[in-house]
């Protein structure tokens, strides 16, 4: 018989994930000052680790699954080391290099205006966050300490990251997997853009606070939960989709540091989450899938061949 897709967990896991997520969004939406109140900063991370608080519910209080738990969530074993370094070296490469691909196309369609030498909008965010008449080394060089950081950035990202990961790629994916692989990672990727909408409705990510804001956050997640999804399903493991997501949160400041001062930024079309990255993404998936479909045929052609 077929494995089924267990509903009621499915159904349970998603209702607190979402349900707990509102809940920590709540003080936000009471604040007038929205994402700008005092406790933004605090409850944003807090809310990230609502969908692994939903797993650790329905894992323990509903058996889901019953057995092989850390296998199943792919947090334990982490498979032949080798393979596993390199999946996580893709992990932090692809996003970094979409994020910055993504600026710069969108800048070459005259959609973004870039000003690398002055770095006025750097400059701008720098004038914002420090005491006036504080001496600054050189633009550049701060420049290049925030890029060198971004791997670091990653890492440090991974953490809060990992609290929706374990929910969304540890837990949720392989519970839809009986429906077929695609369609887990399709469905997974439509949850997770939703459970954003605490935030999203408040301008989080594109400034946008209607349903065109949420439908931009589900379509960016859906595009990089093809890819995050990807990265499970080929590791049998959670964390490189951990360190992936990380990756993406550390690199998606770029835009701000390089794009002129006063410029009209719109994060719906350029930013990590934007229609431009999911273009790219589209194209990285393709070529992933292509060069997989390769892989897999050549023995067959190599045994064909007539000697």
């Amino acid at each position: 018989m077929m494995p089924r897709v267990r509903v009621v967990p499915v159904a349970v896991f998603l209702a607190l994930s979402f349900g707990l997520a509102w809940l920590v969004a709540l003080p936000l939406w009471i604040d007038p000052a929205g994402l700008a109140a005092p406790a933004a900063p605090f409850l944003l991370p807090v809310m990230m680790f609502t969908p692994t608080v939903a797993t650790v519910v329905v894992v323990l209080a509903l058996r889901a699954p019953r057995k092989h738990r850390r296998a199943f969530l792919g947090i334990w074993p982490l498979g032949p080391l080798g393979r596993w370094l390199r999946y996580l070296g893709i992990a932090l490469v692809v996003p970094i290099a979409i994020v910055v691909a993504a600026v710069f196309l969108s800048a070459a369609f005259g959609w973004i205006d870039l000003d690398l030498a002055g770095l006025s909008g750097f400059r701008a965010q720098l004038a914002a966050a420090v005491p006036a008449g504080t001496p600054l080394p050189p633009l550049h060089l701060l420049l290049v300490l925030q890029l060198v950081q971004i791997p670091l950035g990653a890492v440090i990202n991974s953490v809060f990251a990992a609290g929706e990961e374990i929910g969304w790629r540890g837990w949720l994916q392989p519970a839809l997997m009986p429906l077929g692989a695609w369609q887990a990672i399709l469905i997974t990727g439509v949850a997770w853009g939703l459970w954003h909408s605490p935030v999203i409705l408040l301008g989080y990510n594109f400034g946008r606070t209607d349903i065109t804001g949420v439908l931009f956050m589900v379509g960016g997640c859906v595009m990089w939960g093809l890819f995050l999804g990807w990265l499970r399903l080929r590791t049998d493991s959670v964390w490189p989709a951990v360190l992936a997501h990380g990756s993406l949160n550390a690199v998606g400041g770029f835009v701000v540091l390089v794009s002129a001062a006063g410029s009209t930024v719109d994060m719906a079309v350029v930013g990590p989450l934007g229609v431009v990255s999911w273009v790219l993404l589209g194209i990285v998936m393709v070529v992933i899938v292509g060069l997989e479909r390769m892989r897999v045929a050549r023995p067959a052609d190599d045994t064909s061949s007539p000697g």
